[in-house]
């Protein structure tokens, strides 16, 4: 892709699955990598197959929900590499117990919002400084479908990826004339390691009837579009959300 080669990217949240996939393909296109993960071991097995295919990436281990530890992301990119051009803020999680309005603890509650949304405020305000220095920079944030699907037993998750969507647009607004661009990519049911590990084969056969394409998703179809939005390429495409779902949702 156009004009990823020799720019600087932060995959938070990429020590395997959506965010592994697309460190890797950061890598393939040319650009240094710092690969953060709550899983220190994880963030550097990818870096590590990053280098291995003659890329540059270090792997650091770091908690998304903590402000000084995303901080510290940044300045290792900028002490490693010395800039930073692309943040792919990519986390989720904290279901358990999310069931419906009239009875989720409220201390479910608050820690998805915690993981799922305030996370991403705590990226955005760790990695503009930096960009609004250099006059550019690309954030892509990672949501999901279920932002816009209506589940009916699940309410903290989708309240949380809807807040995603605001936030990204807000920075879109705020801070678009001053080069920085900021999207979504909103995955439908992608088949990662957490996925394979926790969903039932119901649920999965469930979603693949819902598709319209003959297969569900790969990380690697997330990663794409990731890439993709965070080239130059798509210089003149900021505050959207992408749905990348194999049409399990069809919309505008």
């Amino acid at each position: 892709m156009r004009g990823l080669a020799g720019k600087v990217a932060i995959v938070a949240g990429g020590g395997r699955g959506i965010g592994g996939a697309t460190a890797r393909r950061l890598g393939q296109e040319g650009a240094a990598v710092v690969v953060g993960d709550i899983q220190g071991g994880w963030a550097e097995r990818t870096a590590a197959a990053i280098r291995a295919a003659g890329g540059r990436a270090i792997g650091l281990g770091f908690d998304i929900c903590e402000a000084e530890s995303v901080a510290r992301l940044v300045r290792a990119a900028l002490d490693e590499y010395g800039a930073l051009d692309i943040f792919h803020a990519n986390a989720a999680g904290g279901t358990e117990g999310d069931i419906e309005a009239l009875t989720v603890p409220l201390a479910v509650f608050d820690r998805s919002i915690a993981l799922n949304l305030r996370s991403y405020l705590i990226c955005t305000q760790a990695a503009l400084p930096e960009m609004l220095a250099r006059g550019r920079g690309a954030i892509i944030y990672t949501s999901s479908a279920a932002a816009y699907g209506g589940n009916p037993v699940q309410v903290a998750y989708p309240v949380a990826k809807n807040g995603v969507h605001a936030l990204m647009r807000h920075v879109a607004a705020r801070y678009g004339k001053q080069g920085i661009r900021a999207n979504v990519v909103a995955p439908g049911l992608v088949l990662t390691e957490a996925v394979k590990e926790h969903l039932s084969e119901e649920y999965v056969e469930a979603g693949l009837q819902r598709a319209l394409c003959p297969r569900l998703g790969k990380p690697e179809d997330i990663a794409a579009m990731v890439a993709f939005l965070a080239s130059d390429d798509a210089e003149w495409i900021t505050g959207q959300v992408y749905g990348v779902n194999g049409g399990m949702a069809l919309r505008d």
